[in-house]
């Protein structure tokens, strides 16, 4: 759900009740379709869409930024995903401060950019943070420390931004020289920072990052993919491999937002090379679709499949919202069906062995398809919940929940009373 420009939310400013009703028919619409996820832009330009003392007021909720909406979209959006079961992900683009223009008097008073000019470097007429700053990097995991520690997120989500894309090098300077190598340093170490942050305040917050879908070409390195589309490795320096064999995310969302057969950038080719990435490490693949596509939203059900055949491929993101709820050549239907035959929770009527019951002591437990942090939330479940345990992995209880329904839940927070 992009939030800049006010894509996908909201259509309408300086309106709660409007604003409110609008996010709460999206949400409607999605668990319709059996979606246990919505990932929302909540950082689309160095600003808020949440209470913050860091941040000011986005400019998307009212028309003007740093005014306060006169509610806490955030809270109430977390609030609502998880009445459904959904789990919720606040995605943050950590750079970026304006779209368009460079002009730091058109910003909020109490915006950092405009409290620290030093921060920033210019390039196509917008402005960004510079990556290069340990005052940048500091300033992004004290963001990321403020939404953990103040909302019941289950994620932390970045999307691909991270160097403004094809930003020059000096004269002289290649791709793989000094100064590029140190620009994807500095987004490594950004990462690396937020990742300890977020497991430092709390454990089960996962931390996960959509890339664009080509890291290298195999023309420019052997162990990139047999593609030759856009290289993020370069053009954004953003080094994807490094930040799975370090565990530094919990997930990736490669945004594979082609259609099967395309010329440079093959469908399935993509997938099973992000596949091979994630294989040993502890990292789970997610693959994006990108349904704003009229190829790929009419071949979706194809795709679902073909993720079908890798067992590293633990789901799917889509992108954009208003597309899949607006059923774009058919791909809602689709994905509807995928989700009934597919869905890692379902209730069950079988005979039960000799079991133990157990109490929840979470102010609220996160449900998981699997016994893992990186597995997803399916559900949630308020403390004091009589649960039946049906097995165990270390640390992990595999449950039953009043309604019927099973999942892995943290042995941390279930009390076994027989």
């Amino acid at each position: 759900m992009a939030t800049v420009f006010g894509l996908d939310f909201p259509s309408t400013k300086d309106d709660v009740t409007a604003q409110k009703n609008e996010y709460i028919e999206k949400l409607d619409g999605l668990q319709a379709t059996g979606i246990n996820t919505v990932v929302v832009q909540v950082r689309p330009k160095a600003d808020a869409l949440y209470k913050s003392n860091i941040n000011p007021w986005s400019d998307v909720l009212t028309g003007t930024q740093g005014k306060d909406p006169g509610y806490d979209p955030l809270a109430f959006m977390i609030e609502e995903a998880h009445k459904r079961g959904m789990s919720f992900h606040a995605w943050l683009n950590p750079y970026r401060v304006t779209t368009s223009g460079t002009d730091l008097n058109a910003l909020s008073e109490n915006h950092p950019a405009r409290l620290h000019p030093n921060w920033l470097i210019s390039y196509n007429n917008a402005l960004y943070y510079n990556p290069a700053l340990q005052a940048v990097k500091k300033h992004i995991v004290e963001t990321v420390q403020e939404i953990v520690n103040s909302y019941d997120v289950d994620a932390i989500h970045f999307d691909d931004y991270f160097y403004p894309a094809n930003y020059p090098l000096p004269l002289g300077e290649g791709q793989d020289g000094v100064i590029a190598n140190n620009r994807r340093q500095h987004i490594n170490e950004m990462l690396r920072q937020v990742s300890e942050a977020i497991k430092n305040l709390e454990k089960e917050v996962l931390f996960g990052i959509s890339p664009t879908g080509i890291w290298k070409n195999n023309t420019s390195d052997p162990a990139g993919s047999a593609t030759s589309g856009n290289q993020s490795y370069y053009t954004v320096c953003a080094d994807t491999k490094t930040w799975i064999k370090n565990e530094w995310i919990d997930y990736v969302v490669p945004q594979i937002y082609w259609e099967t057969g395309h010329k440079a950038a093959d469908y399935e080719t993509l997938v099973q090379w992000w596949a091979e990435q994630v294989k040993g490490t502890d990292v789970v693949l997610y693959i994006g679709h990108g349904v704003y596509k009229e190829t790929v939203a009419h071949e979706i059900d194809l795709q679902l499949k073909i993720n079908q055949k890798y067992q590293e491929v633990q789901g799917s993101f889509y992108y954009g919202l208003g597309n899949l709820l607006d059923n774009k050549a058919g791909c809602k239907d689709k994905i509807a069906l995928s989700t009934k035959t597919t869905n890692p929770i379902e209730p069950t009527s079988r005979a039960l062995p000799s079991v133990k019951i157990g109490n929840t002591t979470a102010g609220v437990l996160n449900i998981r398809s699997g016994s893992g942090l990186q597995y997803a939330v399916v559900t949630k479940v308020a403390r004091g919940t009589q649960v039946t345990v049906l097995n165990s992995q270390p640390g992990w209880y595999n449950v039953m929940l009043p309604d019927g329904k099973v999942g892995w839940a943290s042995a941390d927070y279930v009390r076994v009373v027989n």
